[in-house]
């Protein structure tokens, strides 16, 4: 059972909004706030239950950042959709104090951080992440700290939109090597993650966004695609090379490699689309994008899951690793911390000799417990 679940009907458009807090750990909840046509009350529901298992699986002893509980958000409109940042601003409105007490929120699916912090401006606040930073000792160098891991940029990418992307890309080379990937999805999550794959020496051989599937057999080429990509993950196909191919953009199930990341919608792969699915690794880099009879029929033909609360986990701890101060708010402490971070948690979880989910959820569940000791 949830702790709180609110439903908001704005008064406008009739569009919905929710909010739900999983769990509380010192009174106080993480988790992102998303915009999609579609969203559901079970939806955020499903995402706040992964964001108490995403914020319990990263505890470590000896840190100063102590997991919080788990929270999402969700408005039932797309975000390219004209009243999108007008119905946004009113649902932060009116759920504002639950987010100045409770809720530690930030951008997710079709929400970029900067106007999620405009919205908060014109409102009188000073973040979103007002309730974390009441539980830090010094709060003028928090809020500094992550001031200035905000500004920081990585060959072209802002440090913010890389760290969750270099998680997921850890995730998967912790398990082992792999000649070839696809990747679906190419905003932060993605286009980072096809990014530190392909530096790590695997031919990502397709990537696909909303406009369709791009394709070649060699290898794309990541750095250029990244250079061309819009806003909302859309790549210029201007910038493609001669041997570069397109598809639509379903087809990314069917094209042969080692490794899939789906790294875009929630609830993406059914039964039918995990009968062609032809990696062995899939590791989750959206929330939710497999349904579990699909999961279930991937498991029994071998396939790996790297299940989301834990593929996905870095941007959270990021954030709160550098607010707490357990990290300078810099590139290199960013991706040290995710890759011993995240090959120690892949590496536990792997030794258990069951299904990943099942040994993810078993550690987030002992964490919580050691939390709560």
């Amino acid at each position: 059972m949830s702790l709180l679940e609110i439903t908001w009907t704005d008064p406008v458009t009739a569009r919905r909004g929710y909010v739900v807090i999983d769990s509380l750990v010192r009174g106080v909840a993480s988790g992102g706030l998303r915009l999609r046509e579609g969203c559901t009350l079970e939806e955020v529901r499903g995402l706040a239950r992964g964001m108490s298992l995403k914020e319990a699986l990263v505890h470590t002893p000896g840190d100063r950042y102590v997991p919080m509980g788990g929270a999402k958000g969700g408005i039932d409109i797309d975000p390219g959709d004209p009243e999108a940042r007008a119905v946004l601003k009113r649902f932060v409105t009116a759920v504002l104090p639950v987010i100045r007490e409770q809720w530690s929120t930030g951008e997710d699916f079709g929400l970029r951080q900067e106007t999620l912090d405009e919205i908060a401006a014109e409102l009188g606040l000073a973040s979103t992440v007002e309730a974390a930073f009441a539980l830090v000792a010094d709060e003028d160098a928090a809020r500094a700290r992550l001031r200035a891991a905000m500004a920081e940029v990585v060959e072209g990418v802002p440090l913010a939109d890389l760290v969750g992307g270099y998680g997921v890309a850890q995730a998967a080379l912790a398990l082992g090597s792999y000649e070839t990937a696809v990747v679906q999805g190419f905003g932060s999550i993605g286009g980072a993650a096809a990014r530190y794959l392909a530096r790590a020496g695997v031919r990502v051989v397709g990537i696909a966004d909303r406009e369709g599937l791009m394709l070649c057999p060699d290898g794309l080429d990541v750095e250029r695609m990244l250079a061309a990509r819009d806003g909302g993950g859309v790549v210029d196909r201007a910038c493609l090379r001669p041997g570069d191919t397109t598809a639509p953009r379903e087809a990314w199930l069917d094209v042969e490699a080692d490794l899939l990341v789906p790294a875009a919608m929630s609830y993406v792969i059914g039964p039918a689309e995990a009968a062609r699915v032809k990696a062995r690794v899939v590791v989750e880099g959206a929330n939710l994008p497999t349904l579990p009879e699909a999961e279930a029929a991937m498991t029994a033909r071998g396939v790996t899951v790297v299940p989301d609360f834990l593929a996905n986990v870095m941007t959270n701890a990021w954030w709160w690793w550098v607010v707490f101060g357990d990290i300078e708010p810099t590139p290199e402490a960013a991706f040290d911390k995710i890759a011993t971070t995240m090959r120690r948690l892949v590496e536990t979880v792997s030794a258990e000799g069951v299904p990943l989910r099942k040994a993810a959820l078993a550690l987030a569940e002992r964490n919580a417990a050691a939390l709560i000791r």
